[in-house]
């Protein structure tokens, strides 16, 4: 009886304690499911936002973000993730934090420009932007970020481009005034009349072709090239642009010669095409020496989207320095004024050309070596040739780019 009575009271404790440990570990969990969580302190954000909020934010074109009372990120956009306005679930520019705790502060409506050092780049380029700081509710602050660099650097190019043209203009217009001045005071001196007056002329011819290049640049950045696009026969092309510069070839005894253009098509505006290939051969002509040959080669290329008609313009002249290769295409750059100015250039002519290129789905290209030549690549999408073969234009020749050039590619 006692080993029983024992046994009976040991296993009576034991169950008492197993009640109490049970007991215990059901209100441990109970008070464990209760205690807030890191997830839960923070609420979902189409709670936090007032209604509606979230989904104007979505469709606006300006970086935004939502700041909350502790200045954390409640919501941005992917575009300020982009610009780096975002990191580590905080606003990371400082002036745009002060902005948004002033704001909270006396709800006040701010604006500022910045200028913010643009990621992943270590050349110091910036980005222009327009922040825009007002309240959201009680407690939460929006910030707008506009992009305006492009805007600015289009301005710029503007006000470049106004400036250079009234430069242009004024050169030839303030030469033909003091021209007829002169040939005034010269009325008794038929000699010193006949001498201004072909001065005359030729800052008249300058005025002329500068303001036809202005609307030939004017004509193809606004004019969509492709509303009347057709299939062009590049050995057309090519003859026009020979003929348009037979006469200054042949002053100076330079040899102009194509070859490779038979059964070859390419896409787009004939006026705009043929307006490009005549500036690349021009150039050539006037900034080669006397005596010398320019040539025209035309070849088919394999391309990923298509195949593509490369059209190469090698001359024989001064060349290019290879710190100005880059600017070449930029509109009124001169890499030399003085000989510009010799030869009636305006410094619009490639500049014409690249807008061409670019707006035929194509490019163009530049190889130059000083002393030696250069040679400009035009490359345009292929057109589809018609059934049947097509004669080649009588009295082609060799455009064979002379030794030093390297073969157009």
């Amino acid at each position: 009886m006692d080993v029983n009575a024992a046994v009976a009271a040991a296993a009576a404790i034991a169950g008492a304690c197993t009640g109490v440990v049970a007991t215990l570990a059901f209100r441990w969990s109970e008070r464990d499911q209760a205690r807030p969580t890191r997830s839960s302190m923070r609420p979902d954000i189409n709670a936090v936002l007032p209604p509606g909020v979230d989904t104007v934010l979505s469709v606006l074109r300006s970086s935004a973000v939502v700041l909350d009372e502790g200045d954390a990120v409640v919501k941005a956009s992917s575009a300020a993730y982009a610009l780096g306005l975002v990191r580590g679930g905080r606003l990371a520019v400082e002036p745009m934090l002060h902005m948004a705790r002033d704001t909270r502060r006396d709800g006040e409506i701010r604006q500022v420009e910045l200028d913010l050092p643009r990621r992943g780049t270590g050349r110091g380029e910036a980005l222009a932007v327009s922040a825009r700081v007002a309240p959201l509710g009680s407690r939460l602050v929006l910030l707008l970020v506009e992009d305006l660099t492009e805007a600015r650097r289009i301005e710029a190019v503007r006000r470049d481009f106004v400036a250079n043209v009234s430069h242009e203009l004024k050169t030839p217009v303030g030469a033909i005034s003091l021209l007829s001045e002169a040939v005034m005071d010269a009325a008794d001196d038929p000699e010193a009349v006949s001498r201004f007056a072909g001065r005359m002329q030729i800052e008249a011819t300058r005025l002329i072709n500068l303001v036809q290049e202005l609307i030939d640049l004017s004509r193809v950045q606004n004019d969509d090239p492709l509303d009347d696009a057709e299939p062009v026969r590049v050995d057309t092309l090519v003859e026009e642009a020979i003929d348009r510069c037979r006469h200054t070839a042949s002053a100076k005894h330079i040899t102009m010669a194509s070859g490779g253009t038979a059964d070859l098509r390419v896409w787009g505006h004939r006026g705009q095409l043929a307006a490009a290939l005549g500036n690349l051969v021009e150039n050539a002509v006037n900034y080669s020496p006397a005596r010398t040959r320019v040539g025209i080669a035309a070849r088919r290329v394999t391309a990923p989207g298509g195949d593509l008609i490369e059209i190469a313009v090698t001359d024989q002249g001064i060349g290019i320095p290879e710190k100005d290769r880059e600017r070449i295409f930029e509109r009124f750059y001169r890499v030399d004024p003085a000989r510009s100015r010799a030869t009636g250039g305006t410094g619009l002519g490639l500049a014409i050309v690249k807008h061409v290129a670019a707006s035929h789905g194509g490019e163009v290209s530049v190889w130059s070596s000083e002393g030696q030549g250069s040679t400009f690549t035009l490359r345009l999408p292929e057109a589809a040739a018609p059934t049947g073969p097509s004669p080649a234009p009588a009295g082609e020749a060799d455009p064979s780019p002379t030794p030093g050039h390297p073969t157009p590619a």
